[in-house]
Protein backbone atom coordinates (compact mmCIF):
# COMPACT_ATOMS: atom_id res chain seq x y z
CA UNK A 1 0.00 0.00 0.00
CA UNK A 2 2.79 2.45 0.92
CA UNK A 3 4.43 1.76 -2.44
CA UNK A 4 1.29 2.71 -4.27
CA UNK A 5 1.79 5.88 -6.34
CA UNK A 6 -1.62 7.16 -5.30
CA UNK A 7 -0.73 6.70 -1.64
CA UNK A 8 2.57 8.54 -2.02
CA UNK A 9 0.90 11.39 -3.85
CA UNK A 10 -1.78 11.66 -1.18
CA UNK A 11 0.84 11.57 1.57
CA UNK A 12 2.80 14.34 -0.12
CA UNK A 13 -0.31 16.45 -0.41
CA UNK A 14 -1.19 15.88 3.24
CA UNK A 15 2.37 16.75 4.30
CA UNK A 16 2.25 19.95 2.29
CA UNK A 17 -1.15 20.82 3.78
CA UNK A 18 0.15 20.42 7.34
CA UNK A 19 3.61 21.93 6.76
CA UNK A 20 2.55 24.99 4.79
CA UNK A 21 1.04 26.83 7.77
CA UNK A 22 4.14 26.08 9.81
CA UNK A 23 6.39 27.33 7.01
CA UNK A 24 4.25 30.45 6.57
CA UNK A 25 4.32 31.15 10.31
CA UNK A 26 8.10 30.76 10.35
CA UNK A 27 8.49 33.06 7.36
CA UNK A 28 6.23 35.71 8.86
CA UNK A 29 8.08 35.44 12.15
CA UNK A 30 11.44 35.99 10.46
CA UNK A 31 10.00 38.89 8.45
CA UNK A 32 8.50 40.42 11.57
CA UNK A 33 11.81 40.10 13.42
CA UNK A 34 13.66 41.79 10.56
CA UNK A 35 11.13 44.62 10.39
CA UNK A 36 11.27 45.01 14.16
CA UNK A 37 15.06 45.26 14.09
CA UNK A 38 14.90 47.79 11.27
CA UNK A 39 12.27 49.79 13.17
CA UNK A 40 14.41 49.80 16.30
CA UNK A 41 17.45 50.86 14.30
CA UNK A 42 15.48 53.66 12.65
CA UNK A 43 14.07 54.71 16.01
CA UNK A 44 17.55 54.80 17.53
CA UNK A 45 18.87 56.84 14.58
CA UNK A 46 15.94 59.25 14.95
CA UNK A 47 16.74 59.68 18.64
CA UNK A 48 20.36 60.61 17.91
CA UNK A 49 20.83 64.37 17.65
CA UNK A 50 22.14 65.69 14.33
CA UNK A 51 25.88 66.38 14.13
CA UNK A 52 27.08 69.81 15.18
CA UNK A 53 28.93 72.12 12.80
CA UNK A 54 32.61 72.37 13.69
CA UNK A 55 34.50 75.42 12.43
CA UNK A 56 38.23 75.99 12.67
CA UNK A 57 39.42 79.45 13.65
CA UNK A 58 41.93 80.48 10.99
CA UNK A 59 43.84 82.60 13.51
CA UNK A 60 44.85 79.30 15.15
CA UNK A 61 47.53 79.01 12.50
CA UNK A 62 49.32 82.19 13.53
CA UNK A 63 52.30 82.79 11.24
CA UNK A 64 51.30 79.81 9.09
CA UNK A 65 48.21 81.32 7.50
CA UNK A 66 49.36 80.15 4.07
CA UNK A 67 48.62 76.52 5.03
CA UNK A 68 45.42 77.17 6.99
CA UNK A 69 42.67 76.55 4.43
CA UNK A 70 44.34 73.53 2.87
CA UNK A 71 45.00 71.99 6.27
CA UNK A 72 41.45 72.63 7.50
CA UNK A 73 40.16 70.85 4.41
CA UNK A 74 42.63 67.99 4.80
CA UNK A 75 41.44 67.46 8.39
CA UNK A 76 37.99 66.76 6.98
CA UNK A 77 36.35 69.96 8.23
CA UNK A 78 33.86 72.00 6.24
CA UNK A 79 33.69 75.30 8.11
CA UNK A 80 35.94 78.17 9.12
CA UNK A 81 35.83 81.11 11.53
CA UNK A 82 37.55 84.17 10.08
CA UNK A 83 37.83 87.93 10.52
CA UNK A 84 35.24 89.99 8.69
CA UNK A 85 36.53 90.88 5.22
CA UNK A 86 36.08 94.30 3.66
CA UNK A 87 33.07 94.55 1.33
CA UNK A 88 35.35 94.66 -1.70
CA UNK A 89 37.05 91.43 -0.59
CA UNK A 90 33.91 89.30 -0.33
CA UNK A 91 33.99 87.89 -3.86
CA UNK A 92 37.61 86.81 -3.47
CA UNK A 93 36.84 85.15 -0.12
CA UNK A 94 33.90 83.25 -1.61
CA UNK A 95 36.03 82.08 -4.53
CA UNK A 96 38.74 80.94 -2.14
CA UNK A 97 36.26 79.02 -0.01
CA UNK A 98 34.82 77.32 -3.08
CA UNK A 99 38.30 76.33 -4.24
CA UNK A 100 38.91 74.50 -0.96
CA UNK A 101 35.39 73.16 -0.52
CA UNK A 102 34.87 75.21 2.66
CA UNK A 103 32.25 77.58 4.05
CA UNK A 104 32.55 80.54 6.39
CA UNK A 105 30.39 79.73 9.41
CA UNK A 106 31.30 82.58 11.79
CA UNK A 107 33.04 85.90 11.23
CA UNK A 108 34.76 88.09 13.76
CA UNK A 109 33.26 91.58 13.72
CA UNK A 110 35.27 94.61 14.69
CA UNK A 111 34.26 97.95 16.17
CA UNK A 112 34.80 100.28 19.11
CA UNK A 113 31.57 100.29 21.09
CA UNK A 114 32.54 103.50 22.87
CA UNK A 115 32.17 105.31 19.53
CA UNK A 116 28.82 106.35 18.06
CA UNK A 117 30.00 105.09 14.67
CA UNK A 118 30.00 101.52 15.99
CA UNK A 119 26.34 100.98 15.09
CA UNK A 120 26.86 101.87 11.43
CA UNK A 121 30.04 99.80 11.32
CA UNK A 122 28.29 96.73 12.70
CA UNK A 123 25.38 97.26 10.32
CA UNK A 124 27.78 97.25 7.36
CA UNK A 125 29.48 94.15 8.69
CA UNK A 126 26.12 92.40 9.05
CA UNK A 127 25.46 93.16 5.38
CA UNK A 128 28.83 91.63 4.57
CA UNK A 129 27.83 88.53 6.54
CA UNK A 130 24.73 88.21 4.38
CA UNK A 131 26.84 88.31 1.22
CA UNK A 132 29.06 85.58 2.65
CA UNK A 133 26.09 83.46 3.66
CA UNK A 134 27.10 83.78 7.33
CA UNK A 135 24.56 83.98 10.15
CA UNK A 136 26.85 84.48 13.15
CA UNK A 137 29.03 87.52 13.81
CA UNK A 138 31.38 87.18 16.77
CA UNK A 139 32.19 90.34 18.71
CA UNK A 140 34.48 90.90 21.67
CA UNK A 141 32.42 93.48 23.59
CA UNK A 142 34.77 96.01 25.14
CA UNK A 143 33.04 99.22 26.20
CA UNK A 144 36.24 101.13 27.12
CA UNK A 145 35.15 104.26 28.99
CA UNK A 146 31.56 104.41 27.69
CA UNK A 147 28.70 103.92 30.17
CA UNK A 148 27.10 100.49 29.99
CA UNK A 149 23.68 101.92 29.16
CA UNK A 150 25.04 103.61 26.03
CA UNK A 151 26.83 100.45 24.91
CA UNK A 152 23.70 98.39 25.55
CA UNK A 153 21.68 100.74 23.37
CA UNK A 154 24.26 100.62 20.58
CA UNK A 155 24.27 96.84 20.63
CA UNK A 156 20.49 96.85 20.61
CA UNK A 157 20.51 99.05 17.50
CA UNK A 158 23.17 96.83 15.95
CA UNK A 159 20.88 93.89 16.70
CA UNK A 160 18.12 95.57 14.69
CA UNK A 161 20.51 95.98 11.75
CA UNK A 162 21.71 92.39 12.08
CA UNK A 163 18.13 91.09 12.11
CA UNK A 164 17.56 92.65 8.68
CA UNK A 165 20.21 90.26 7.33
CA UNK A 166 19.25 87.22 9.45
CA UNK A 167 22.49 87.60 11.40
CA UNK A 168 23.03 87.12 15.13
CA UNK A 169 25.76 89.09 16.90
CA UNK A 170 27.37 86.80 19.49
CA UNK A 171 29.26 88.44 22.36
CA UNK A 172 32.45 86.76 23.51
CA UNK A 173 33.19 85.59 27.05
CA UNK A 174 35.44 88.56 27.76
CA UNK A 175 35.58 91.50 30.19
CA UNK A 176 33.74 93.58 30.82
CA UNK A 177 30.41 92.70 29.21
CA UNK A 178 30.85 88.91 29.20
CA UNK A 179 33.42 87.99 31.85
CA UNK A 180 31.40 85.04 33.17
CA UNK A 181 27.83 83.73 33.26
CA UNK A 182 26.58 86.40 35.67
CA UNK A 183 27.95 89.20 33.49
CA UNK A 184 26.66 87.54 30.33
CA UNK A 185 23.21 87.39 31.88
CA UNK A 186 23.34 91.02 32.98
CA UNK A 187 24.33 92.10 29.47
CA UNK A 188 21.77 89.92 27.70
CA UNK A 189 18.91 91.05 29.90
CA UNK A 190 19.87 94.69 29.53
CA UNK A 191 20.13 94.54 25.72
CA UNK A 192 17.10 92.26 25.43
CA UNK A 193 17.41 91.60 21.70
CA UNK A 194 16.96 88.21 19.98
CA UNK A 195 19.78 88.98 17.53
CA UNK A 196 22.34 89.73 20.24
CA UNK A 197 23.40 86.60 22.04
CA UNK A 198 26.35 84.90 23.79
CA UNK A 199 29.43 83.30 22.28
CA UNK A 200 30.51 81.06 25.17
CA UNK A 201 34.28 80.47 25.35
CA UNK A 202 35.32 77.56 27.60
CA UNK A 203 38.94 78.63 28.06
CA UNK A 204 38.14 82.27 28.81
CA UNK A 205 36.02 81.32 31.81
CA UNK A 206 39.02 79.92 33.67
CA UNK A 207 41.44 82.49 32.23
CA UNK A 208 39.49 85.52 33.47
CA UNK A 209 37.89 83.99 36.58
CA UNK A 210 39.52 82.15 39.44
CA UNK A 211 37.94 78.88 40.55
CA UNK A 212 35.04 78.88 38.07
CA UNK A 213 33.80 75.76 36.29
CA UNK A 214 33.04 76.35 32.57
CA UNK A 215 30.38 73.64 32.57
CA UNK A 216 28.53 75.19 35.50
CA UNK A 217 28.86 78.66 33.96
CA UNK A 218 27.41 77.37 30.69
CA UNK A 219 24.43 75.92 32.53
CA UNK A 220 23.70 79.34 34.06
CA UNK A 221 23.50 81.21 30.76
CA UNK A 222 22.68 78.47 28.22
CA UNK A 223 19.37 80.09 27.28
CA UNK A 224 21.30 82.94 25.65
CA UNK A 225 24.11 80.93 24.05
CA UNK A 226 24.02 80.99 20.22
CA UNK A 227 27.66 80.10 19.49
CA UNK A 228 30.50 78.44 21.38
CA UNK A 229 34.28 78.31 21.19
CA UNK A 230 35.99 75.21 22.53
CA UNK A 231 39.39 76.09 23.96
CA UNK A 232 41.34 74.11 26.54
CA UNK A 233 43.18 75.68 29.49
CA UNK A 234 45.10 74.81 32.65
CA UNK A 235 42.50 76.63 34.82
CA UNK A 236 45.07 79.02 36.28
CA UNK A 237 44.01 82.67 36.45
CA UNK A 238 45.36 84.72 33.51
CA UNK A 239 47.73 81.90 32.54
CA UNK A 240 48.38 81.86 28.79
CA UNK A 241 48.21 78.08 28.51
CA UNK A 242 45.88 77.02 25.71
CA UNK A 243 47.10 73.62 24.45
CA UNK A 244 45.59 71.12 22.05
CA UNK A 245 42.11 70.12 23.15
CA UNK A 246 42.19 67.25 25.59
CA UNK A 247 45.55 68.31 27.06
CA UNK A 248 44.15 70.85 29.53
CA UNK A 249 41.58 70.46 32.30
CA UNK A 250 38.32 71.55 30.65
CA UNK A 251 35.66 68.81 30.93
CA UNK A 252 34.51 68.84 27.31
CA UNK A 253 32.29 65.71 27.49
CA UNK A 254 30.29 67.38 30.28
CA UNK A 255 30.29 70.66 28.33
CA UNK A 256 28.78 69.03 25.24
CA UNK A 257 26.26 67.16 27.37
CA UNK A 258 24.89 70.49 28.60
CA UNK A 259 24.68 71.74 25.02
CA UNK A 260 22.90 68.60 23.84
CA UNK A 261 20.55 68.50 26.82
CA UNK A 262 19.38 71.98 25.86
CA UNK A 263 19.00 71.27 22.15
CA UNK A 264 21.94 73.39 21.06
CA UNK A 265 22.42 73.49 17.28
CA UNK A 266 24.70 76.51 16.77
CA UNK A 267 28.30 76.60 15.58
CA UNK A 268 31.23 75.13 17.50
CA UNK A 269 34.54 76.88 16.84
CA UNK A 270 37.85 75.17 17.56
CA UNK A 271 40.33 77.59 19.14
CA UNK A 272 43.93 76.78 20.08
CA UNK A 273 45.89 79.88 21.13
CA UNK A 274 49.11 78.19 22.23
CA UNK A 275 51.29 78.32 25.32
CA UNK A 276 53.31 81.32 26.47
CA UNK A 277 57.03 80.80 25.91
CA UNK A 278 56.53 77.78 23.64
CA UNK A 279 57.17 78.21 19.93
CA UNK A 280 55.28 75.85 17.65
CA UNK A 281 56.84 74.97 14.31
CA UNK A 282 54.61 74.40 11.30
CA UNK A 283 54.85 70.66 11.89
CA UNK A 284 53.84 71.01 15.54
CA UNK A 285 51.04 73.40 14.62
CA UNK A 286 49.62 70.85 12.20
CA UNK A 287 49.79 68.11 14.82
CA UNK A 288 48.19 70.26 17.52
CA UNK A 289 45.26 71.03 15.24
CA UNK A 290 44.93 67.41 14.10
CA UNK A 291 45.05 66.13 17.68
CA UNK A 292 42.38 68.65 18.69
CA UNK A 293 40.04 67.62 15.87
CA UNK A 294 40.59 63.93 16.63
CA UNK A 295 39.81 64.55 20.30
CA UNK A 296 36.58 66.38 19.49
CA UNK A 297 35.43 63.71 17.05
CA UNK A 298 36.05 61.06 19.72
CA UNK A 299 33.58 62.67 22.13
CA UNK A 300 30.99 64.30 19.87
CA UNK A 301 29.42 64.04 16.42
CA UNK A 302 30.37 66.76 13.93
CA UNK A 303 29.87 67.47 10.27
Amino acid sequence: MKDCPQFKEKASIMTAVYMYPLFLALLLGLLGCTLSQEAKANEAAADEPPPLRLACRLANYGAYQDIALEHVRDMGLKYVFMSIPKPEEVDDVLAQMEAYGLEVLVVRGDTNLSQESSVAELAEQAATCARLGVRYMFLSPKRHDAPKEIVYERLRQAGDAAAEHDVTIVLETHPDLGTNAAVHLETMRAINHPNVRVNFDTGNITFYNEGMDPVRELEKCIEYVAAVEVKDHNAELESWFFPALGEGVIDFPAFFKVLRDHGYSGPVTLEVEGIKGVEWTEEIKRKVMEDSVAYLRAIESFE
